[in-house]
């Protein structure tokens, strides 16, 4: 075993002796595992109180599409081993339904309010408003690979009663700078 990585994968062996999860040392510094997720409270208390993993740093969600899940990545900081912990767990895409976290981070009540308006995803036990960032949104989330972005920004946006006077920035732009726009950014421009 290289020495350089024996932190590491003394971390490694002990959530897989604890846990029956699989994982990987990626790097030095940098270890992740992939939990049920039903095991993932468990997990978490177990790394935070045992391992002295304290300081969770962001919690990211993928939609995997294709797959038919989301994945959340919990990424926990060891401030003593200096290792990046990522904990990874797949829920199913057409019933998002996780365990709510917030009795182990606090700041996980942000994460999960978010999520549960942007993907979709039902933290049980979950306490805050269901409006979070999104006022008046009634349709799907919109961090789902599926919701059409460029559709909905033409329903709502460019021909919205009220905005008859709106100009384009991009056209405002040029006409300051003189720096062409480039064909990208004019395919959805109201003036063509």
């Amino acid at each position: 075993m290289d020495n350089e990585l024996l932190k590491e994968q003394e971390l490694l062996n002990a959530i897989t002796k604890a846990y029956d999860v699989k994982g990987n040392v990626i790097r030095k510094g940098r270890v992740e595992v992939f939990v049920k997720k039903e095991l993932i409270p468990s997990v978490l208390l177990y790394v935070k109180e045992q391992k002295g993993y304290k300081h969770l740093s962001h919690v990211a969600c993928i939609d995997w599409i294709e797959q038919g899940e989301f994945q959340l990545t919990f990424n926990i900081w060891s401030h003593a081993d200096k290792i990046m912990l990522y904990v990874k767990t797949r829920i199913d895409r057409e019933n998002p339904v996780m365990e709510n976290l917030d009795g182990i981070w606090d700041q996980l009540n942000t994460y999960e309010r978010e999520f549960r308006e942007m993907f979709g995803i039902e933290f049980t036990g979950l306490v805050g408003e269901k409006e979070f960032i999104l006022e008046d949104w009634d349709d799907m989330p919109p961090m789902r690979r599926d919701f059409d972005t460029v559709q909905y920004s033409k329903d709502h946006y460019y021909f919205r009663p009220g905005r008859e006077d709106a100009k384009d920035v991009r056209k405002t732009l040029t006409d300051r700078t003189g720096e062409e726009i480039p064909d990208y950014a004019t395919k959805y421009s109201r003036e063509k």
